[in-house]
């Protein structure tokens, strides 16, 4: 599903990343812990083609990330990969759905054959009465649930998760760690997950501990 091989990455002198591997298998529930400043995020948002590696290879589904060009990785990242982050980034002046949908429109997905999906989506996570609640009139738990909804909406291969309980409280947190596990169980769909949380991470298929930026455990 995915392997990364000797990913280096440094911003002026500061080396952050100095030579990392890892290789995720489909279905496989992926956490990584460290530090702040081991390099967490740095790797994370390499994997998920939002950076770009100084040395080094990134191979997702066959596809080696660096060969390519600029409006293939855009619409290659569109397809494969989901993305969640600790602040759920819905844009406050559309709809739970249509935030949904905004990956599938930019795609090229009609609207209705989008938003049929967006609601089965929403459904599935308990959310199909808020559909078309803005943000601002959701809870904190569903606007992350409504997130989780988007970085699904495209089938993607692998989703990419950067503290993404880090702004719940600890009921919301649990129950989206458990909703990650039904994904995963579901859809046989593929998580890397950068976390504080040892409750997540203990919930995970393997836990990957970076230090200085490095993999010391879990590869």
């Amino acid at each position: 599903m995915l392997q990364a091989k000797e990913i280096h990455k440094a911003y002026g002198q500061l080396e952050i990343l100095k030579g990392v591997d890892l290789e995720v298998k489909k279905g496989e529930i992926v956490t990584i812990l460290g530090a702040s400043g081991a390099g967490k995020s740095t790797l994370l948002h390499i994997l998920g083609t939002l950076d770009k590696q100084d040395r080094g290879d990134v191979v997702i589904n066959g596809t080696r990330i660096s060969s390519l060009s600029a409006a293939r990785l855009s619409a290659f990242r569109n397809q494969e990969i989901g993305f969640i982050f600790q602040f759920h980034h819905l844009l406050p002046e559309f709809t739970a759905l249509e935030n949904v949908c905004i990956p599938a429109f930019i795609s090229g997905k009609g609207k209705k054959d989008s938003e049929v999906l967006g609601r089965e989506l929403l459904g599935m996570l308990g959310l199909e009465h808020r559909a078309e609640h803005k943000p601002s009139e959701l809870s904190g738990g569903e606007q992350q649930r409504v997130a989780v909804a988007r970085a699904l909406i495209n089938q993607p291969s692998i989703i990419m998760a950067d503290e993404p309980s880090g702004n719940l409280d600890s009921e919301n947190a649990r129950s989206l760690h458990v909703l990650f596990t039904e994904l995963r169980d579901k859809f046989l769909q593929t998580f890397i997950i950068v976390t504080h949380n040892e409750h997540l991470a203990e919930m995970a298929d393997r836990k990957v501990i970076m230090k200085d930026g490095l993999i010391i455990s879990g590869t």
